[in-house]
């Protein structure tokens, strides 16, 4: 029980985590900056309860069931967020079950390895998911008229960008969000599978 509880609490947790991933087309003066950011948020929080769900269960497809749950919480609660004004093609994409049905496949390949899941998938998931996460930019609506029709809310000064930084941050934020994510994402999937030893 206690075990279903904490799948059920990371994958809450993960969905609030990564609620707002679309949020970088509200700051246009920092978009690009923020994509990155996210992406490898997003990662991480994946990777890290998929393989939890999926070392716990010990059943490939597990981790494609995980992200299916991130998705359905992000859709119901990006609806609710609807309902308040706020445009709903932020994440209506699933992106994420791309990448789990990667660490899936990884894990029935090498059957059922933890050490070549925590590798392979792990960089495969951060590989992946900057590059999915894309979809969101190119099925969004366009960002600048997105954010002139849903003003931004007021920012507290230290929030607030002084001038634009488009590209200062890297010339490609998948690039960077891929390679971050490729590192950070194994170790992320040991503790997941850590996760597993209490």
């Amino acid at each position: 029980c206690t075990h279903y509880l904490f799948i059920v609490v990371v994958a809450v947790n993960s969905t609030l985590l990564t609620i707002n991933a679309g949020d970088y087309i509200f700051y246009t003066d920092w978009a690009w900056t923020s994509y990155t950011v996210f992406s490898i948020s997003q990662t991480l929080m994946l990777i890290v309860g998929a393989t939890y769900y999926l070392t716990f269960t010990g059943v490939p497809g597990t981790a494609t069931y995980y992200a299916l749950i991130m998705t359905v919480y992000t859709w119901i609660a990006k609806g609710a967020w609807f309902a308040l004004g706020y445009p709903y093609d932020f994440i209506v994409t699933p992106v994420w079950l791309p990448s789990a049905m990667l660490l899936d496949l990884v894990y029935w390949a090498t059957k059922k390895n933890k050490h070549s899941l925590i590798l392979f998938g792990g960089v495969l998931v951060g590989m992946s998911l900057p590059l999915f996460n894309m979809v969101n930019l190119i099925t969004v609506a366009d960002p600048l008229e997105t954010a002139l029709k849903y003003p931004r809310p007021t920012l507290p000064p230290y929030m607030t960008p002084i001038e634009p930084q488009v590209g200062k941050f890297y010339n490609s934020p998948v690039a960077l969000g891929a390679g971050a994510g490729a590192v950070l994402a194994c170790t992320f999937a040991a503790l997941g599978c850590k996760l597993n030893t209490w």
